[in-house]
Order: structure tokens, then C-alpha cells, then sequence
């Protein structure tokens, strides 16, 4: 009777390192699958906010004019060492032709003892690898005349004055060569980091960079109402000072913005008439600009950066100021905020990287930043340092 049972399936003998070897590699393929499921949910390097992206492009901004000035000082040291190195080459030129006609003479001399016989004294001094040496022995002095004496000390003389002048050329000459390495790597400095501004905002979408510009906006207006408000105190005060029979030009108001000082001196108070006069000529020079593209470094009359701007206005008043932010806001009388008044500056950041010109009611004029113009805006566009008075 046949059986009806199932035939066992017959297990394979497997040795055991393949046995090992396949767990390792399903284990391995599981791992995989596991790492790339993690990957696919793991977000990359989130994108930055509009706000983000804002104030690290503010950053930039505010950076590229921190090396602006670094850049203007060093091409104003650079300048002015140019003109010294030039200086002190023609003087050096000049003392070596009065030290040759020194030699002449002296061969003058040499020559009409040489025609009585002999090789003279001054011929021996004039052979000499070490003149002063051989001067310096008694004997030889006593034998020359004295006009002779004259011309041996006048070329020694000139002699040691060309050698002076030689070496201060080329020590200016190496002062130069620092100021320019330095103009160099300042110049690098501000294009980097504009650069790198350029590159944050071309990422930006459309509606990202309507965004920003809304941001902006806000940020102005904000400015504006502070503007506003410091006009309406400083026509009320004068309203005040009006009634009162007039000020004697010391008040003692401390401002606002962000002032870190009420200022010093008498020009806290208003200012006498011939700075009136000179801050119109001022601001009238600065309005002419308004239009015209910020450049880093830029002086005009095409385009300016912060610092040109305030220099050429008040340049064109007849007063002269230093190429820097960090220079002008030493020159003249300390103000605060609430004082100011035509033709002051007013300086912002710690760091004292920008500069406009106060025209009133809260405003000033300047040039922002690259890629804008010289415009009119609120002094509270940005925190304040300080404000000084030129003139």
C-alpha cells in the first residue's frame, strides 16, 4: 500500500561563516535602507528668514563702510607720505649738486697746487677713501689757507646733509610701501564683503525680496515718526525761547537717539551767524548731490561715499575737514541731538562708520550705502554716536 505521507524537505547543509557572511550583508542593506529613509526626512541647512537675511546684509553693509574708512585713511597716509618721499628726493637731488660744486672748488684748489708742484694736501684729500679722517690730522689743516679750510668743512658739510636726506627718502619711501600694501588689503576687504552682500540678496525670490523691501519700509517710517517728533520738540523749545524774550544760546538739553554725549563747549546752544551763513553754503552743496550714486572711497563730484560727501559740502563753505568718519568727528564742538542744527554731523554706530549732514527737522543728507544715491533721510534711519558742530 502506498504511503500518502509528504515527503520532508531536505535542509541544505549551509557552512557556517556563509551563514555569517549573509547576516552581514542583509544587516548592511537594512542599515542603508535605514540612513537614506533618515537623510530623505532630515532637512538640509534651513533657509534664512527674510529677517535674517536682512540684518546680515545690514552687517555687510555696515562692515564694507568700516573698511571704506580704513581704506580712505590709508590712501590719505599713502598721499601724504607720496608727497614727502617727492620732497625729500628733490631736496636730496639739490644738496648733492651743492655738495658736487663743493667738489669743484675743492678740485680748483687741488689743481693749482698740483701746476706749483707736488701732489697737494687738498689732492690727498680729495683721494682719500675717509676725508674726515684724514682731515682730522693737524698738520694737514695748518698748511691749507683758510678759504681753503672754508671749502674742505662746506663739502663735508653737504657731504653729511645728502647723506641725511638719502636716508630719510628711504624711509618714507618704506612708510609708503606699508600704506599702500595696507590701501591693498583694505580695498580687498570692502569688496569681499560687498560681494558677499550681493550674493544673499540674488538668492532672495521675488516675493522674498518684496519682503525685504516691505521691511524696509517699516524701518523708515519708524525713522521718520522720530524725526518728526524731534522736530516738533525743537520748534516748541524755540517757541518757548521766543516767548521768554529770547535764549542767551546755553541751554542744556540732552537730546535723544541714542546720543552718548549732551556735547561741550558753546555748541550746545545756537550757533552765531557766520556758521549759519556757512552751513547754508554747506547744505546748498550737498543738495546739489542728491541723485548721485554712493562709490566707496569716492570724493566726487560724480559720486561720493559718507565721509567725501561731508568733506566736499563743507569744503565748498570754505572749511576744510579730514578725509575719515573717525577724523571729522573730532574736529569742532561736541553737540546732542536735541541741539542740532543745520550743518552739524551727525555720526552713527559705535564704530563711527557713517556720517550725514543734519538739514533740519530731524533730517540729514548723505550717501546711504552701495547701490543707492545720495538722498534726505531721518537721522534715526540709524543709531546714533554723536553729532559735533565744524565750524
Amino acid at each position: 500500500m502506498a504511503s500518502h505521507r509528504k515527503p520532508r524537505t531536505r535542509i541544505l547543509a549551509v557552512p557556517a561563516h556563509r551563514r555569517t557572511a549573509a547576516g552581514l550583508t542583509t544587516a548592511a542593506l537594512a542599515s542603508v535602507t535605514l540612513l537614506t529613509q533618515s537623510a530623505d526626512a532630515a532637512p538640509s541647512n534651513p533657509k534664512p528668514s527674510i529677517e535674517e537675511v536682512k540684518k546680515k546684509v545690514d552687517g555687510l553693509y555696515r562692515q564694507a563702510e568700516v573698511a571704506t574708512q580704513k581704506y580712505n585713511a590709508a590712501k590719505e597716509r599713502a598721499g601724504t607720505q607720496r608727497e614727502k618721499v617727492d620732497g625729500l628726493r628733490e631736496a636730496a637731488a639739490q644738496r648733492t649738486e651743492k655738495m658736487n660744486e663743493a667738489r669743484r672748488e675743492l678740485g680748483t684748489f687741488a689743481s693749482a697746487q698740483y701746476r706749483s708742484g707736488g701732489l697737494s694736501p687738498t689732492a690727498q684729500l680729495m683721494l682719500a677713501r675717509d676725508p674726515q679722517q684724514f682731515v682730522d690730522r693737524n698738520h694737514l689743516m695748518e698748511r691749507l689757507t683758510g678759504r681753503q679750510q672754508e671749502a674742505v668743512a662746506d663739502y663735508q658739510d653737504q657731504q653729511a646733509q645728502a647723506a641725511r636726506q638719502r636716508a630719510q627718502a628711504i624711509s618714507s619711501l618704506e612708510e609708503l610701501q606699508k600704506s599702500q600694501e595696507s590701501l591693498k588689503t583694505s580695498k580687498q576687504d570692502v569688496q569681499d564683503k560687498l560681494g558677499e552682500a550681493r550674493q544673499l540678496l540674488s538668492r532672495l525670490t521675488a516675493q522674498e525680496k518684496e519682503r525685504l523691501a516691505e521691511l524696509e519700509r517699516k524701518k523708515q517710517a519708524e525713522a521718520r515718526r522720530k524725526a518728526e517728533q524731534l522736530a516738533r520738540e525743537q520748534a516748541e523749545r524755540e517757541r518757548q525761547e521766543q516767548q521768554d524774550g529770547g535764549s542767551d544760546g546755553t541751554n542744556g538739553g540732552s537730546g535723544s537717539g541714542g546720543d552718548t554725549g549732551s556735547g561741550t563747549g558753546s555748541g550746545s546752544g545756537v550757533p552765531d551767524g557766520s556758521y549759519a551763513t556757512k552751513a547754508e553754503k554747506a547744505i546748498a552743496f550737498a543738495r546739489a548731490q542728491i541723485g548721485k550714486p554712493y562709490v566707496w572711497g569716492a570724493t566726487g563730484p560724480t559720486s561720493y561715499d559718507c565721509s567725501g560727501l561731508t568733506q566736499a559740502a563743507w569744503k565748498a563753505a570754505g572749511v576744510s575737514l579730514p578725509r575719515t568718519t573717525w577724523d571729522q568727528v573730532e574736529v569742532g564742538t561736541r553737540v546732542a541731538t536735541g541741539d542740532l542744527q543745520p550743518g552739524d554731523l551727525v555720526f552713527f554706530y559705535d564704530d563711527i562708520s557713517h556720517v550725514g549732514m543734519y538739514i533740519g527737522d530731524g533730517k540729514m543728507i548723505h550717501a546711504p550705502k552701495p547701490g543707492t544715491n545720495v538722498r534726505v533721510e531721518s537721522i534715526y534711519y540709524m543709531p546714533i554716536y554723536g553729532s559735533v558742530r565744524p565750524a
